[in-house]
């Protein structure tokens, strides 16, 4: 039989971190079916591609995004695939649409996510067909997946749709019995049908939209030590998987979460946690954070921190950002859906003096540096402060407080003035040694959230780049073989999945990455229409000249920066399972496939 397809001459990686060398792949009925020092017989293959100077890596494994509605409604989740990622796992931060109904799922993602609320009400409400884990796989393959999806069933989603929105939001309001126990039923049945594991979450600057309860903290935050105890013990007992949002205002609590990891008498608790960063606004606490996943770990814990390894720069129209939400003046602003009360609070005295003291306070752990010479304008209708810091304009308009610029510009343009500023992660150095510390893992880049304010969708191509540009300089601090590793798969053998590696015999999930297009194109800004969400402009990353092809399953999706005719109209991914079951691959076609 002739191959379905055939790469030639590329640096072939095959994801373990081991060498890389020249190699031809062979690919046949959605597999890797021959890897070969020597030309493969080409006749009768109608794809062949020669990768001679190019990169061919396993599809890169993105762990942490919010794709939950958009699969919904555009299950090719191109933004993603484009730049070589060809696994998402999706259900972070306690939420997934799993068990909420199209109204609650709104208010749960609406809010923290910055997803619009009334598209994730539409999209919920419109394909919704499932009521349980199993059923809710099966409705997901029922669609025309690009890449390859994987979740965790967030609690915040089994909470909700057991208590209520408004009793699981409530301090008071334990759930009973029958309630703890149909929450344990749903991580039984999700954890049985092949889930990665639970989302949980502490953090409590995530707020929820809607009007019921709105700006209230997640529901997984209102959850005491014994309901969450009981949902982990089903997490040792199979293995699986914890990913978990700290409450950064207690540092106990990230402490508390680490040691939970280890097996003392029981199974050790499999866990992730958000995040660790080179913070501007406590430099030194990203120490703390690698020292204590290096300790947890030598102990015999197996814990990890996710890591964004590039630096995490986020933009927002006016005041429209999450990061106000974690100081009282920031969220009361952000409470307030009506423009003209929302406006009419920042025009408040007594307002602007509790924002001011709240951005002069520097005490306590927070993820915003609060430094308004730290926030570039970018777009304004008046020109004249574009490229300007708010405090500039402060000092230029007669001294004024930076925080009464911010508000005064935004009183005046609303959401045309556009801003940005970098949070962490923008020393070189520290990205270098983060990059190769064992106890982080490379992700986090919240694909499909936050769709105005940050765009990571090509953070692995970005790694790839400083760990190319080091060794081209004479200072390596990672092999490109082991930055790949960290990519593919080190992830998929955390998390128990099938990808993340290129062998003979593994599914032929992979990208042709073209390494002298590792280059500026990476950081530029753009913005692309998204057609599920009414046409909202978002950020995205374009770098087409940099992954030359894309491969899932064996059926090329991508072909220099473009969509082939497969994708969107095609399943060519799977819902990967955490206990290593056969992956559900359409079966592949051997005949031509045109772009």
């Amino acid at each position: 039989m002739a191959f379905d397809t055939v790469i030639s001459n590329g640096r072939w990686f095959d994801g373990s971190g081991g060498p890389s060398a020249i190699r031809n792949i062979g690919i046949r009925d959605g597999r890797v079916d021959a890897i070969s020092p020597r030309p493969l017989d080409t006749e009768g293959c109608r794809n062949v591609i020669d990768a001679q100077g190019k990169w061919v890596i396993p599809g890169i494994i993105d762990i942490h995004t919010h794709y939950d509605a958009e699969v919904l409604a555009a299950p090719a989740l191109s933004e993603s695939l484009r730049h070589g990622v060809t696994t998402i796992v999706m259900g972070s931060c306690s939420l997934s649409t799993v068990h909420v109904d199209a109204g609650e799922a709104a208010d749960l993602f609406g809010r923290v996510e910055a997803i619009p609320h009334e598209h994730v009400v539409r999209i919920v409400g419109e394909h919704k067909t499932w009521n349980n884990a199993h059923e809710y796989i099966d409705a997901l393959e029922s669609l025309a997946l690009g890449p390859n999806v994987t979740a965790f069933i967030g609690h915040s989603d089994m909470r909700t749709a057991v208590m209520g929105l408004d009793r699981a939001t409530r301090k008071d309001v334990r759930p009973t019995g029958a309630e703890q126990a149909r929450m344990e039923e749903m991580l039984s049945e999700a954890l049985d049908a092949g889930f990665l594991g639970m989302s949980s979450q502490q953090l409590l600057f995530d707020k929820i939209d809607g009007e019921t309860c709105r700006s209230r903290t997640l529901p997984s935050t209102y959850a005491k030590r014994g309901e969450l105890r009981r949902l982990k013990a089903l997490l040792r007992r199979t293995g699986r998987a914890l990913q978990s949002g700290p409450d950064i205002s207690h540092p106990q609590n990230i402490v508390s979460q680490a040691f939970q990891s280890l097996g003392v008498r029981r199974p050790r608790l499999k866990t992730s946690l958000l995040a660790a960063a080179d913070m501007k606004s406590s430099r030194g606490a990203v120490w703390l954070t690698v020292a204590l996943s290096a300790m947890v770990n030598r102990l015999g814990g197996d814990f990890r921190f996710q890591h964004l390894p590039v630096p995490f720069e986020v933009y927002a129209d006016g005041i429209d950002l999450v990061v106000f939400e974690e100081f009282g003046a920031g969220a009361a602003a952000l409470h307030l859906k009506d423009e003209l009360e929302r406006n009419e609070l920042l025009r408040d005295e007594e307002y602007r003096r509790r924002f001011r003291k709240d951005y002069d306070n520097r005490f306590g752990p927070r993820a915003w540096h609060r430094d308004f010479f730290d926030a570039e304008i970018v777009s304004c209708p008046d020109e004249s402060v574009v490229g300007k810091s708010f405090g500039q304009v402060g000092v230029e308009r007669g001294g004024l407080h930076p925080v009464d610029a911010f508000l005064d510009l935004v009183l005046e343009h609303g959401t045309k003035i556009r801003w940005r500023t970098t949070i962490s992660n923008h020393r070189p150095h520290m990205l270098r040694r983060l990059a190769r510390d064992n106890g982080l893992q490379m992700g986090f880049s919240d694909a499909g959230a936050h769709l105005r304010n940050m765009a990571f969708y090509n953070c692995g191509l970005r790694l790839l780049r400083h760990a190319r540009d080091a060794e081209k300089a004479g200072q390596p601090f990672m092999s490109i073989e082991r930055a790949v590793h960290r990519l593919t798969g080190e992830l998929a053998d955390w998390y128990g999945l099938d990808a993340g590696h290129l062998r003979v015999g593994d599914w032929a999930d992979l990208a042709i990455i073209d390494p002298q297009r590792l280059d500026d194109s990476l950081d530029a800004y753009h913005e692309a229409d998204v057609a599920a969400y009414g046409g909202l402009s978002r950020m995205v990353n374009r770098n087409d000249q940099t992954v030359n092809a894309v491969f899932v399953s064996g059926r090329q999706v991508f072909r220099d920066g473009q969509p082939t005719e497969l994708l969107g109209r095609e399943r060519t991914g799977g819902f990967l399972r955490a206990d290593g079951r056969p992956r559900n691959a359409p079966r592949p076609v051997s005949k031509p496939i045109s772009a």
